[in-house]
């Protein structure tokens, strides 16, 4: 065997630091991973230094604040580091003991530069993140964020995403079951598009990346390998120019009906004994599935390209350790299973291949057509990464705003329609009936304040959320951090669910600027002091830096993805549950905090003030309270209230159960009924079983502030038996934005 390492494959006009540049390697990378070699790399062994040192792969500059998240906890069985993160749900209807596997991420340079693509492949990588640990996935969500409504790409961007997602999740069978829309000019030239799954699997049927047993055959399952998604992994670790557009060969092409594939065989053969250690090829393909595998070891690779599945002609070892094709998995296999796994991927129409061996000499060895075109150290690659301890700087304080400055400028009615039909607040059906919510028949609940999936076979279910105010994370990093932690567990309770364990999803502009750095820091402070103090702890999660076009970076992003346990998925509290006669109380003491909220956007052109206060232990009580109820069955519809502060809670529910409300309430200033105070829910009472001086007394003793708003009735929302608007009214405002937007 030839070794010629060091210019085999290098162009004739070969500039080391011009081409490390151009794969987002900065001079001081570029030097340390010449020392580390000994050498000047040849173009294989830059490519996979460049992708395992991207931001992508590597967190260089986020992981130093991300080890201060609380990751333990009684339930939690993996934590993060690997594909995606485990805990304990208990036990199914035969007695097994289950885990629920999930975790989100971010596909959102792909998805600015091809939509559909970019979002199809984001679905299908997190998926493949769940099934890759032994996991059937039983539901998806999705977080996306665009720029102003009225800009010239978000029509496209908007098309093109949300086809891309329920293309690629429909095809699969898995239910889209709950998201979040937003629209800020922010993300004009940056949308996020932030993917989720949740699985469950045996306890005993977990499987795991560490490779092990020297000698073990490396096998390649899946699809071929071709030249999309290449550089995939170092382009989302960079900040967007004039030329995004040219981008488009390094976003990856999905195809859904192969994943399908991928995941029944996987499963087949992971209820046999075969498989050793398996990882998906996600972000930097071969390279990052074939180091990871061997650092978790602690051993050594040795690949032979030659042997790679491919359906492009004369791709050079560069090319395929880089790739970013879809649908691929790497699997050590035990000595001797290799016609057996390659008999149950041949029934399912995949290519099976040995394209290596585990060795015992640490090192990753890569060879095509006779040549070493790579050898390298495996430890440096991932334990001696380049991090970060960037310089930061706190978000300054924003002043208070005070609400007798902003009053009403019309009446409380024409106010409210303005927020049902403004971009952040308006019906989302143009987008969700383009999901299948219903595909496998577990589907409890959506469309409410978190999606519902009942545990197969089970009365137990899993509720599930994404959440994420980022006004607030950049008006005060911390208090929106705690914020979007806390609102998951809000939406969690508000469906009766005990919340269980959070995945998150870190958005952020340039980290090489003190500012971003600094709303970055922050907002890890805020999520592990809600983490903590709510007891929910976080088993996974993504980060995404460099969201930026032109230096204009986002909002401070930090979406939540938060999993309960209900224990009935009958008792259920519904946001379309509500009944004529019912009765309505608010939980939650009221101040009239509107910095930052939707009103005063939107009503009064204003982007001011510092984000509302989040009280952890109030929120505790509250949701504790509130939960109780609903599992006491006496609390049919709950909804908590969040953006657009009461009255537009209140508009929720009546028109998801179309009947209208009767406020009991002289209050009618602008604060009172728009204000975004935390850590406050609806509920509805049925007027049989309405006992005021018993639900008053329990409030009390658990120190939870209760107020009576008034009945369900009608169909109009009035105060004090005078209308304020009709259903009809605010209905066609609440579900006219976004059909609107797409007819233009």
């Amino acid at each position: 065997m030839k070794t010629n390492i060091a210019e085999k494959n290098m162009p004739a006009s070969f500039d080391l630091h011009k081409t490390a540049a151009e794969h987002g390697m900065k001079p001081d990378e570029v030097a340390l991973m010449v020392k580390t070699l000994g050498r000047d790399p040849s173009l294989c062994e830059l490519g996979i230094f460049s992708a395992m040192w991207s931001e992508h792969c590597s967190y260089k500059s986020s992981k130093v604040w991300l080890r201060k998240l609380p990751t333990t906890g009684d339930i939690v069985i993996c934590g993060p580091g690997e594909n995606a993160g485990v805990i304990d749900i208990g036990l199914g209807p035969n007695g097994e003991k289950l885990a629920a596997i999930f975790k989100i991420e971010s596909h959102n340079h792909p998805s600015f530069i091809e939509p559909y693509q970019g979002a199809a492949t984001g679905v299908g990588g997190i998926l493949r993140d769940v099934f890759t640990m032994g996991a059937r996935p039983i539901a998806n969500l999705n977080a996306l964020r665009y720029g102003d409504i009225k800009h010239p790409k978000t029509k496209q961007l908007l098309a093109g995403t949300v086809a891309g997602i329920g293309g690629y999740g429909n095809c699969m069978g898995i239910p889209t079951v709950a998201g979040e829309v937003n629209f800020h000019p922010s993300y004009n030239g940056n949308c996020l598009v932030n993917a989720m799954t949740v699985g469950v699997a045996n306890q005993d049927k977990i499987f795991y990346a560490k490779a092990a047993g020297v000698g073990n055959p490396v096998c390649y399952v899946g699809s071929k390998t071709g030249r999309d998604g290449i550089k995939g992994a170092s382009m989302s670790s960079a900040e967007f120019n004039d030329n995004a557009e040219s981008q488009r060969p390094t976003v990856q092409v999905g195809d859904p009906f192969t994943e399908k594939l991928l995941l029944e065989a996987c499963l087949e053969l992971m209820a046999t004994d075969a498989i050793v250690a398996i990882q998906d090829m996600g972000a930097a393909g071969l390279t990052s599935s074939s180091v990871e595998m061997a650092s978790k070891g602690g051993l050594g690779m040795e690949l032979i390209l030659d042997d790679v599945p491919q359906r492009e002609t004369g791709m050079n070892a560069y090319e395929m350790m880089i790739s970013e094709s879809q649908e691929r998995m790497l699997m050590i296999l035990k000595p001797g299973r290799e016609a057996q796994a390659e008999a149950v991927f041949k029934k399912w129409d995949l290519d099976c291949v040995v394209i290596g061996k585990l060795t015992d000499t640490g090192r990753l060895v890569v060879k095509h057509k006779g040549n070493v075109e790579a050898d390298i150290v495996v430890e440096p690659l991932v334990e001696n990464a380049p991090q970060y301890n960037r310089p930061w700087e706190p978000t300054p304080k924003q002043a208070e705003v005070n609400a007798a400055d902003y009053p009403l400028q019309g009446t409380l009615g024409a106010a409210l329609e303005t927020l049902l039909a403004c971009p952040d607040l308006c019906s989302r059906r143009w987008i969700y009936e383009q999901y299948d919510c219903q595909v496998g028949a577990d589907t409890i609940a959506t469309g409410g304040d978190a999606g519902v999936v009942r545990l197969h076979g089970s009365k137990r279910g899993l509720a599930m959320t994404v959440d994420c105010t980022p006004r607030y994370c950049f008006a005060d990093p911390v208090e929106g951090g705690k914020q979007a932690v806390a609102e998951t567990w809000r939406n969690l309770t508000a469906v009766g669910a005990k919340p269980l364990a959070i995945t998150d999803n870190m958005n952020f502009g340039n980290p090489e600027k003190p500012r971003i750095m600094g709303q970055f820091a922050g907002c890890v402070e805020g999520i592990a002091a809600a983490c903590n103090a709510l007891t929910y702890p976080v088993i996974s999660g993504n980060v995404s830096l460099y969201n930026e076009t032109k230096g204009e970076g986002i909002l401070p992003t930090p979406v939540i993805g938060g999993v309960g346990m209900v224990e009935d998925v009958s008792k259920i509290a519904r946001i379309n549950a509500a009944r004529e006669g019912d009765v309505v109380l608010l939980v939650g003491e009221t101040k009239g905090h509107i910095g930052q909220s939707l009103y005063l956007r939107e009503l009064h052109g204003k982007e001011i003030g510092t984000a509302p206060t989040v009280d952890l232990n109030a929120e505790k009580k509250n949701g504790d309270f509130v939960r109780a109820l609903i599992n006491a069955e006496t609390v049919p519809c709950c909804h908590d209230v969040a953006d657009g502060g009461l009255l537009v809670a209140l508009a929720d529910i009546c028109l998801a159960s179309n009947v209208g409300i009767a406020l009991e309430q002289a209050e009618n200033s602008a604060a009172y009924w728009f204000g975004e105070d935390q850590g406050r829910y609806i509920i509805t009472i049925r007027a049989h079983q309405y006992n005021e001086q018993a639900i008053f007394d329990a409030a009390e003793k658990a120190g939870v502030e209760i107020e009576f708003l008034g009945f369900m009735s009608g169909q109009d929302i009035k105060l004090d038996d005078k209308p304020i608007a009709s259903l009809a009214t605010l209905r066609k405002a609440h579900e006219g934005t976004l059909p609107a937007l797409m007819e233009s």
